[in-house]
């Protein structure tokens, strides 16, 4: 065979493929040449080193095949390490000990009705029959420490069902996946950019170029290079929250005035190269926003663990003008979003307002994060309800009622006004000193992705049928959330279809 330049490989490939695509049939166009050689070549090779990628290479590693991690930016971990370190899982000891009846049965019904049924029936009843055992895998696998004492809720739960790991974030388990993947022998390897899936004449997903040695976010920085996948390639890179651009070709409104809870690298690259090498792409246009971000925090910030974990469970949401409850707290977070987005494009602002009572179980689930967001100024704390309307600009009588409101459903079990669930730990609000923070939405989760099947294979576009050698998992892939990802459950469908998708990576023949 004659040698070719790297330069004019990708130059040689289209003509090849010009050639050859009119004689196929169409989930068989070749997309890609294959590369004369290939640099390096590993039985698995994962994209990504969030929850999902870190947990494919740990399964593929266990079922005794050779893996490679690739992750883009300088530090491994994607948005997976700053996760809001909750886990939607029903039947835990902590649920129990709180006297929460749950099943997964209801944790899917849960998932389809705020999803607007929009998501696949078959990967939500997976991935709630799945939680327990996986939550349980976290900890007999990975030694993940999660806090015993009490569980949270997150909007559009019908339970307390959110497990809280012990640090408080998802770097509790992402630094115990890459010391787990530390002792099987298999490094994360950073700044290593995907450029092109390679895709052969025959229609599998043979490899990778990667541009090594990459810097964010210089798209032409690094070496290329070429790596063989042997079995199998994960896609578990992530959505795009951070690609301004990119996101608002699905949603007009997200533009730049809109901040974002993502880090700088979740971006499109790897979404539009699986597009183009003929992934069936589902609900791409269903990005969340995040409900209680505060404006200013950049990026996700800690307020949100006040305004969800103590004044949405344990407290009211009240806009400036009239002081009074304006949503459900506990409903889904596209509903509470797309609330304040209308108060706010009327001049209207909207608080997260608790009490100490209310604060209190949130001290014990995470002790000294009260501390550290009123030193950043993001929640800011009265010694009196008066001080606190003063102090924020919030109507005082409409304030007062909205307490007064939400104290009654307190004592009688029910909310008469939202229906919002009253955990069986609240108490009237009563007692100073007084806490709030302002609430602004942010881009948060990208719903679709790439459409896989039950073992986490990726379908082809033309032929609804897997691509051989591609798998994917995690938030590059659509179909488990429908129109809203229910909080918590992002880790749980990354450590869930994850595994699924490392454990059929391996088991998958040999293209050679």
């Amino acid at each position: 065979m004659r040698n070719i330049s790297r330069r004019s490989w990708l130059t040689t490939a289209l003509a090849g493929s010009a050639a050859l695509a009119a004689s196929l049939p169409a989930a068989a166009k070749p997309v890609e040449a294959m590369p004369e050689k290939w640099d390096e070549e590993f039985d698995v090779v994962v994209i990504g080193s969030g929850f999902a990628g870190l947990a494919a290479a740990i399964e593929a590693k266990l079922a005794g095949r050779s893996v490679a991690v690739f992750e883009k930016m300088r530090n491994p971990g994607g948005n997976s390490i700053i996760n809001g370190g909750i886990m939607g899982v029903p039947g835990t000891p902590m649920q129990k000990k709180e006297g929460i009846d749950d099943s997964p049965e209801l944790m899917m019904e849960d998932m389809l009705r705020e999803g607007l049924g929009l998501n696949h029936p078959d990967k939500v009843k997976k991935l709630c029959e799945e939680a327990l055992p996986t939550w349980q895998w976290t900890i007999d696998e990975l030694g993940v420490e999660w806090n015993r004492d009490r569980v949270s809720q997150e909007g559009g739960h019908s339970v307390p069902r959110c497990a809280i790991i012990r640090n408080g974030s998802g770097s509790g388990i992402v630094l115990k996946e890459i010391e787990k993947l530390k002792t099987l022998g298999v490094p994360i390897r950073t700044r290593v950019m995907m450029e092109r899936i390679i895709r052969d004449a025959d229609g599998r997903v043979k490899g990778v170029m990667v541009r090594d040695g990459y810097r964010f976010p210089n798209k032409d920085s690094g070496k290329i290079k070429f790596i063989k996948a042997r079995r199998g390639l994960v896609l578990a890179h992530g959505g795009f929250g951070a690609d301004i651009p990119y996101r608002t070709i699905f949603d007009p409104k997200l533009t730049a005035e809109i901040g974002t809870t993502c880090q700088p690298g979740a971006t499109s690259e790897a979404w539009r190269e699986a597009d183009r090498i003929g992934c069936q792409m589902i609900q791409t246009d269903w990005i969340q926003c995040a409900p209680w971000t505060s404006p200013t925090e950049k990026g996700m910030g800690i307020a949100l663990f006040f305004a969800q974990g103590a004044a949405a469970m344990f407290g009211v949401w009240v806009e400036d003008k009239g002081g009074t409850r304006f949503i459900n707290e506990l409903a889904n977070r596209k509903v509470r979003a797309d609330a304040i987005m209308t108060l706010l494009n009327k001049g209207t602002k909207c608080y997260a307002v608790a009490d100490s009572l209310g604060t209190a179980p949130m001290e014990i689930s995470r002790p000294g994060l009260l501390a550290k967001m009123l030193e950043r100024g993001c929640v800011r704390k009265y010694e009196t309800l008066e001080a606190l309307a003063e102090g924020e600009k919030i109507n005082l009588d409409g304030l007062r009622a909205s307490i007064a409101e939400w104290n009654k459903a307190v004592d009688e079990g029910k909310d008469a006004h939202y229906g919002r669930y009253v955990n069986k730990l609240a108490k009237p609000m009563s007692q100073g000193p007084w806490y709030a923070s302002q609430m602004v939405p942010k881009v948060h989760h990208c719903m679709g992705g790439i459409l896989t099947d039950m073992d986490a294979r990726a379908i082809d576009c033309a032929s609804s049928k897997p691509i051989p050698g591609l798998f994917a998992a995690g938030e590059a892939t659509g179909g488990v959330h429908g129109a809203v990802r229910l909080g918590s459950c992002a880790i749980t469908d990354c450590i869930v279809y994850g595994r699924i998708a490392g454990k059929s990576a391996a088991t998958a023949s040999p293209w050679e």
